[in-house]
C-alpha cells in the first residue's frame, strides 16, 4: 500500500474517532470539545488536500449514478462542516475567543447544532459509500476469509438494528430538524453507554451508505447495457 493511501486511511480513522468524541461535547467539557473540533477541522482540510485529484476532476467526465451519489454526499458533508464551523467560531470561549465577534450566539447555536448532527449522519453515510474501497484495501493487506466476511456482515446488521433504536432514543431527529434547540445529556450515565449508542447509529448510516452505493453501481451497469 502506498504511503499516501496509508496517510489517507489514518486521517479518516482519526476523523471517525474525533467525530464520536465531538458528539459527547458537554460530557467531555467545552474546553476539550473546542480543541477536538479544531483537530477535526484540521483533518477535514487534510482529507481534501489528499483527495485533491477528485476535486480537480469534479467537472470532468460522465456522471454515473454512483458518481452523483458520491458527489452529492461530499457536498452535503462540506456544507454541514461549514455550518458547524461557523457556529463554533461565534460561540467559542477558548480556542477562537480572540476573534472580534460580538452577538449572534443564538444563530451560532442553531448553525452548530444543525451542522453537528447532520454532519454526524452524513459523514457516516459518506464513509459507507466508500466502504467497499476500504475493504478492498483491507483484503490486500489481510488474507480474505468468506467465514469472517459473513460473520462481520451479520454483526454489522445486528448493530445497525440497534442503531435504529439508538437513533430515536437519543433524539437525534429532534436535533437534526430543530424540534429542540438544546441537546440533552445525562451526566450520570456512563460515558461508555453514550459511545455505544452513537457508534451503533454510525454503523447504521455506514450500512445505509454502503448499500446505497451498491444500488447506484448496479443502476450504472444497467444504463451501460441499454
Amino acid at each position: 500500500m502506498k504511503l499516501q493511501a496509508r496517510i489517507r486511511i489514518a486521517a479518516d480513522c482519526a476523523m471517525t474517532v474525533l467525530l464520536m468524541l465531538l458528539m459527547a461535547s458537554e460530557l467531555l467539557g467545552r474546553f476539550a470539545h473546542e480543541w477536538i473540533g479544531t483537530a477535526m477541522f484540521t483533518l477535514f482540510i487534510m482529507h481534501h488536500i489528499l483527495n485533491r485529484r477528485w476535486t480537480k476532476n469534479l467537472f470532468r467526465g460522465r456522471y454515473t449514478p454512483y458518481r452523483v451519489l458520491q458527489t452529492v454526499s461530499a457536498a452535503l458533508v462540506f456544507f454541514a462542516m461549514c455550518c458547524s464551523l461557523a457556529g463554533a467560531l461565534i460561540m467559542s470561549r477558548h480556542v477562537f475567543a480572540f476573534l472580534p465577534i460580538q452577538g449572534g450566539r443564538s444563530f451560532g447555536r442553531v448553525a452548530h447544532l444543525i451542522g453537528a448532527y447532520w454532519g454526524f449522519v452524513l459523514m457516516a453515510f459518506h464513509l459507507g459509500i466508500h466502504w467497499n474501497g476500504m475493504m478492498a484495501m483491507g483484503r490486500k493487506a489481510l488474507k480474505p476469509s468468506p467465514l469472517r466476511a459473513r460473520v462481520l456482515r451479520i454483526l454489522a446488521g445486528a448493530i445497525s438494528l440497534y442503531g435504529v433504536y439508538a437513533f430515536f432514543a437519543r433524539s437525534i431527529p429532534e436535533y437534526m430538524f430543530l424540534r429542540t434547540r438544546f441537546v440533552f445529556f445525562d451526566y450520570e450515565e456512563p460515558l461508555l453507554f453514550f459511545f455505544r449508542d452513537y457508534l451503533a447509529v454510525m454503523v447504521l448510516f455506514v450500512w445505509i451508505g454502503f448499500y446505497a452505493a451498491r444500488a447506484a453501481q448496479r443502476a450504472g451497469r444497467g444504463q451501460r447495457r441499454q
